[in-house]
């Protein structure tokens, strides 16, 4: 059991950091407003500096697509509309149990506003045994355990595309929305080797092929976002050089002493807390995140949306974003989803429940694993000594 009378001083004093780190921070977010408008003044010649010297750049810089000073009012959608959305979960390897395998739950989940229509609340699981699942990877360098996360986020794509076009197919007419719960720029695939990439990224690709076909939109939301594409878009306008060149001028110095890092290390989302009134959208960026180079037609635009309890940013592919119909239905919806789930939209919360997989649910799929294995005529069939001990105390 967790001590916490001994954590009592570690607290306190990560209290302190905590409150000189706050006041910091208002200084810069300050100093960070002032350079937004001047970039807004000045915004073509910075998208100029952004598009020939961005390879120059030591860090990552998204692009606006509308004027910096385009703030967009949106109103909840009161139409009947569908919202569909899937989150996933896991039973991770262990090589202490009776077999060495993982599981992977994925929750969907469809609601039909407006129209009558009970809402679908299931979830689809599927075990992974087969050499290849468990030991392929390896190949590329990747432990099983992070193929497994991977494998996870292809399967959210796919199943909330081949449930959209289920969905539609009864309903095409009613607005929909197919809702992921977190980014659609899949930093984590830029991180492993091509080979391995060319065995997932098709897969999410093709599944939005689909949703494009039909027009539907589909939108990643993430709630507390921690990035800085848009406040590095400021660095910019600070850098006391003709043309932005890191590489240049600032490669022998740290990071955080170079003369653009006066605003680091705000967060998007603590700027646009202070641009936003509750219901306004921020403009339109490009993401620059270099996996995008392998996604086709389908690069990335985000915005930033004040749903009343937090900055959110949204995501969403070149073919929803640059629509003006189909980004309007997606913002409509995802603030009303926000405003019925009083915070948090109500399908991703809701997918999520469908998706857990509980310590009583983990239990209870080895057991009924080991049955399996007993009727298959397998003999002395035990989880390791080390995983026995661990579920009982001597002491």
């Amino acid at each position: 059991m967790l001590d916490l009378q001994k954590l009592m001083g570690q607290m306190q004093g990560m209290s302190e950091q905590l409150q000189k780190e706050a006041q910091q921070l208002t200084g810069k977010l300050d100093r960070a407003e002032t350079i937004f408008h001047q970039a807004t003044a000045n915004q073509a010649n910075l998208c100029e500096h952004s598009e020939l010297l961005r390879d120059r750049f030591m860090f990552n810089c998204a692009e606006p697509v509308e004027p910096l000073g385009q703030i967009q009012a949106i109103s909840p959608i009161t139409t009947p509309h569908i919202v569909l959305a899937t989150d996933g979960s896991q039973i991770a390897p262990s090589r202490h149990e009776i077999a060495y395998c993982y599981l992977i739950n994925i929750g969907r989940v469809a609601i039909y506003y407006n129209s009558g229509i009970y809402p679908l609340l299931d979830n689809v699981p599927e075990v992974f045994y087969k050499t290849e699942d468990l030991y392929k990877a390896r190949q590329w360098g990747i432990q099983t355990e992070q193929w497994m996360t991977l494998k996870r986020t292809v399967a959210e794509n796919v199943a909330l595309a081949n449930l959209a076009i289920a969905t539609i197919g009864s309903h095409p007419q009613s607005p929909m929305l197919a809702f992921s719960d977190g980014a659609l720029v899949h930093w984590e695939l830029d991180e492993i080797p091509a080979d391995a990439r060319s065995q997932l990224l098709p897969d999410i690709l093709a599944a939005w092929d689909d949703l494009k076909s039909r027009r539907i939109p589909i939108a990643g939301y993430i709630s507390a976002p921690r990035a800085a594409e848009a406040t590095n878009f400021l660095r910019l306008q600070i850098c006391p050089f003709e043309q932005p060149d890191c590489h240049t001028h600032c490669s022998t110095k740290p990071l955080d002493s170079a003369p653009c890092s006066q605003i680091q290390p705000l967060r998007d989302g603590t700027l646009w807390s202070r641009l936003l009134k509750v219901g306004e959208c921020s403009p339109l960026w490009k993401s620059q995140a270099r996996i995008l180079q392998e996604y086709g037609e389908h690069q990335i635009y985000f915005c930033y949306l004040h749903v009343g309890t937090e900055i959110a940013r949204i995501e969403m592919p070149a073919w929803t974003a640059l629509d003006t119909e189909m980004r309007s239905q997606a913002l409509q919806i995802i603030l009303a989803q926000v405003q019925k789930g009083y915070g948090y939209p109500v399908v991703l919360a809701e997918a999520h429940n469908q998706a857990v997989v509980t310590g009583s649910d983990r239990r209870r799929f080895f057991a009924i694993l080991e049955q399996q294995m007993v009727k298959s005529g397998l003999r002395n069939i035990t989880t390791s000594y080390k995983e026995s001990r661990k579920r009982s105390s001597i002491a």
